[in-house]
């Protein structure tokens, strides 16, 4: 089960995401998206909660009623966390969480520290949280399936891409190809046509020559 969340409007429209349990975190971790952006309570046990942003952005794009939005729910889905103050909430891009096989279910490491950031939450704002719960919908995602089908779009996409980009090089290429041969036909009529004038003028008589005839 992963229950869905929609962020205040004049942040965008964005999702916020995350599992029913340790074990739904495991496929949210294995079948994640480039767009993917983790959010989890520092050092406390909380929920796995994400946001999607859309193609091209990265963390530096998030306003900050959406960051807000997203650590007031990984606050208020952590038992711990919920209940203290001045807490620390860690993001970071989806791609950068690591799995190893030692590592317990559920459980996340990263592969560059530097790609993790923190916010500081003072206290849960119950406006923020039931705002957020009045929009929940749970839903039971086949995430592997969903994960798959983008991927294979992509690839046909960058595909498409290669394919355009070859037929534009070979198309210039033979453009190339037809301005040089215009170029050296240009060059050979001239040539021509400079060789044509002066066997006329070495095959034409002077005056005194036509005079002399005349006589």
């Amino acid at each position: 089960m992963v229950f869905y969340f929609k962020v205040r409007p004049e942040a965008g429209d964005y999702t916020i995401f995350m599992g029913l349990d340790k074990y739904e975190n495991e496929d949210l971790i294995k079948y994640g998206f480039p767009e993917d952006i983790w959010f989890h309570v520092d050092k406390m046990s909380s929920a796995h909660v994400y946001v999607r942003l859309n193609k091209g952005q990265t963390m530096d794009d998030m306003s900050e009623g959406l960051l807000e939005d997203c650590a007031q729910l990984v606050k208020a889905n952590s038992i711990q966390g919920n209940k203290a103050n001045n807490i620390d909430v860690v993001y970071t891009p989806w791609y950068n969480l690591k799995k190893t096989p030692s590592m317990d279910v559920g459980q996340v490491g990263f592969h560059n520290p530097k790609l993790v950031r923190t916010i500081k939450v003072e206290k849960r704002i119950n406006e923020i949280v039931n705002r957020l719960n009045k929009t929940k919908v749970e839903r039971k995602p086949d995430l592997k399936a969903e994960r798959e089908a983008v991927s294979a779009a992509e690839k046909a996409e960058r595909k498409a891409q290669l394919r355009d980009k070859k037929r534009r090089e070979e198309m210039e290429r033979l453009e190339k190809e037809k301005q040089a041969d215009i170029r050296s036909y240009k060059g050979l009529m001239v040539q021509e046509k400079m060789t044509s004038n002066k066997q006329i003028a070495s095959g034409s008589k002077t005056l005194q020559e036509l005079e002399e005839d005349f006589m």
